[in-house]
Parts: structure tokens; sequence; C-alpha cells
């Protein structure tokens, strides 16, 4: 008959599946879980159902449980890192990892990192400067992607021109049309890691655990607004209450003061110092900095006499 009429001989014997209601097994299975803390797994919800005349399967009670979003407190959430493409710019590692002794703004160093947000992964970008340990700039999102970056860049607070390098892994997010477009526009060095090595860029790595550490383990987030409130409060804190061993114990708010203070220092015992004083008394709006900026301004000035000077002894 099924050859008369051309049809398959499995739909002679194809039945219509009815889906059983299982509301009161996934009842079951949320009582027992929220009962026993919130630390029973599929082997012991199975036990504990049978005790109830429930027979049903491991791989059910994990599909509900994923369904109704219960997870175990033995459960670590693992992060699934996705293949992707390598960024092949023949840059070379400029910084050479020389991590230490860099002027404010000189060298920028940056990576992302995943944070657990309601269930699903989302993304923190940062932005280090070397000279301090300070996180200048931070974003957090949905993707894992160069937007992630250019947000980053757009929460420093002092002018991208002041930047003299940017320093990165060869992630494929470090390599767009966009981000390309910022390093351009300011003129700052590129810099990248060479393939697979961590220890190029060992401060954002290190500055990532301490991050972990303290920001993501133990704290639960619900949305991606909670996150990048949380996220603001910390890196305040970080950068201006926390303090740093490789700083000698001061918060890297504190230590670009101190830096700052050393400039305006060696300023001071310039004596053309003394004269902007003399000239302070007629400009009593201009502020300290001004100051300075003239002194430096003077500074130039006077070495470029005395270049022209040498060059017509010679």
């Amino acid at each position: 008959m099924c050859k008369c009429l051309n049809i398959a001989r499995s739909t002679y014997y194809y039945e219509t599946t009815v889906k059983t209601d299982e509301s009161e097994l996934e009842n079951k299975i949320e009582q027992i879980f929220h009962d026993n803390h919130d630390v029973y797994g599929t082997r012991k919800i199975k036990k504990e159902l049978q005790k109830s005349d429930f027979q049903v399967s491991r791989r059910l009670i994990g599909r509900i449980m994923k369904k109704l979003g219960l997870v175990s407190k033995y459960t670590v959430a693992q992060f699934k890192p996705h293949k992707q493409k390598c960024n092949g710019d023949p840059v070379k590692n400029e910084l050479n990892r020389e991590f230490n002794g860099q002027a404010p703004y000189a060298v920028v160093v940056s990576d992302l990192t995943y944070v657990r947000v309601n269930y699903k992964w989302n993304y923190v970008c940062i932005l280090v400067d070397l000279f301090n340990r300070e996180i200048i700039g931070y974003s957090a999102g949905i993707h894992k992607d160069a937007q992630l970056v250019y947000d980053a860049f757009a929460t420093v607070r002092t002018d991208l021109r002041n930047i003299q390098m940017f320093h990165s892994d060869r992630g494929s997010e470090f390599k767009n049309e966009l981000l390309d477009k910022v390093i351009s526009t300011f003129q700052i060095k590129r810099s990248l890691s060479m393939k697979g090595c961590p220890y190029d860029n060992a401060v954002a790595e290190a500055t990532f655990k301490i991050f972990k550490t303290e920001f993501v383990y133990g704290r639960k987030f619900d949305s991606l607004v909670q996150l990048r409130h949380e996220l603001t409060s910390y890196v305040n804190w970080f950068n201006t209450g926390r303090i740093h061993g490789s700083l000698n114990y001061l918060t890297p708010a504190e230590f670009r003061q101190i830096g700052l203070m050393k400039i305006v220092r060696l300023s001071v015992d310039n004596p053309e110092f003394h004269f902007l004083c003399r000239c302070q008394k007629h400009l009593k709006r201009q502020s300290l900095s001004k100051m300075i900026l003239y002194l430096l301004a003077l500074q130039v000035y006077i070495c470029l006499v005395k270049i022209s000077i040498l060059k017509q002894n010679i």
C-alpha cells in the first residue's frame, strides 16, 4: 500500500509522541535541591527521587536543573575558550619585558578576561599604566571584541596623545580597524607579545589574577549593569585605596602624586623657577601647573639658544 501511494514505509508506523508533563518532577527536584542547601548534584538528587518513587535518569535530572538554573556549590563554572585566529601582524615586542622604571603613560598594557553574569559569560577589559600599575581604563560587555577595547580607551581620563606605547597579546580582539584608527589617530606606538608567551604581558596577567581573586570570586552578578557599577567602584578603590607591594606599599594615586612632586622639586632647584615666581606676582590667576609648563618651555628655549651658540663657535 505504501508503495502504491508512493510514501515511505516509516509513515505507516509513525505515531505522534505526546510530551509528558514534567512540572511535578521539576518542582520535586527544585525542592530537594534547596532543602539540601544547594549542594546536591544529579547523583544524590536521583537517590532522593527514588525514595519518592520517581524513576528518572541523571541526564533528565541534569537537563531540568539546567532549565531551572540550579547549580551545585561544588560545581565550578568552566570557561570554554573558542578558537580564534591569532593576530599575525608583523609588529614586534617593543616593550621587551621592561615593566619597571617607565614614565607616566609611557607604556599602557591591556588584556581581557571573562566574568559569569546570570549564568552567561561576559567580558572585562582593563588598561594598566606601567608607571604606577594604575587601571586608567576599563570596560565590560557581552562580547569579546575590539569594541570592548575601544570602550576601555574611552574611559581614560588623560589625553590619549600622552600614551606613548600600547602593549597587548596577539588576541584577535586587538586587531581591528576600529582599534587601529585609535592607535593611528593619537600616534601611539604598538607592541605585541610573542605568540603563545604570556610572560611578555606579565603585568596585565598579574593584574587580572588580583582582579579575579578580589573582585570576581565570591560575587554573584545578576546583570551587566550590576557588573559595570561594581567594576567602577572596585577600580576606584584599586587606584586610590589599595596599597601595592611593588609600589613600596603606596596606592597608585599616591605613587603618581609623589612622582609629580619630584618633578616640581627638581624644577624648584632651577634658577628659572625663581624667575617665574617673580612673574607670578603679575600673573596671580595662573595656576602652579601652568607655571611648570612655562618653566619647561623656558628650559627648551635656553637649550636651543645654547645649541645655536655652540654651532656659531664651531
